[in-house]
């Protein structure tokens, strides 16, 4: 179970961070379109969030420093859920920019917070799920022995499938 979160976690990540990365006004138009922050931070926030997003979902599809990728990764989507709410609850018509674009929505469109909350939600335990629970199979840290002595079980344990 937590081989399949940390790839559907850091396979999200890599797919957001990556559509963003090649246009980062875009990224800076949808941070600030959430009226947040003030404009230098915005900017600033906009060109490095889709970096750290790669970075933190390549670490989780490797499964090297997986409890802190996992950790930053679940505060990101926290991050976003709140900043989704908050549009919701200002009133403000925008596009998340989760996976690119991002902005004033035009006015056939429609925003789709409930949705956006709901999926940023379920990866924010995704990722608490995997700084809870041992990396999984194919994990660099188990590889390379910095998982700790408390978490160098595998799949099969954590599910209760022990034998013996």
């Amino acid at each position: 179970m937590t081989t399949a979160a940390r790839l559907v976690l850091g396979g999200v990540l890599i797919v957001a961070g990556g559509l963003k990365i090649g246009n980062p006004s875009d990224s800076v138009l949808a941070v600030k379109a959430y009226q947040l922050l003030p404009d230098s931070i915005a900017t600033t926030v906009g060109y490095l969030l889709p970096i750290l997003e790669i970075v933190v979902g390549v670490l989780l599809v490797a499964g090297l420093l997986t409890r802190v990728a996992a950790a930053v990764a679940a505060l990101l989507m926290l991050a976003f859920v709140f900043g989704i709410a908050w549009a919701w609850a200002k009133g403000l018509r925008i596009d998340c920019g989760c996976f690119g674009g991002g902005g004033e929505l035009k006015d056939w469109q429609e925003p789709s917070y409930l949705l956006d909350i709901v999926r940023d939600f379920g990866l924010v335990l995704l990722g608490a799920w995997v700084v809870r629970f041992p990396p999984g199979r194919f994990a660099l840290d188990s590889a390379l022995g910095l998982t700790g002595p408390d978490r160098t079980r595998d799949d099969e344990e954590e599910t209760g499938d022990e034998q013996g």
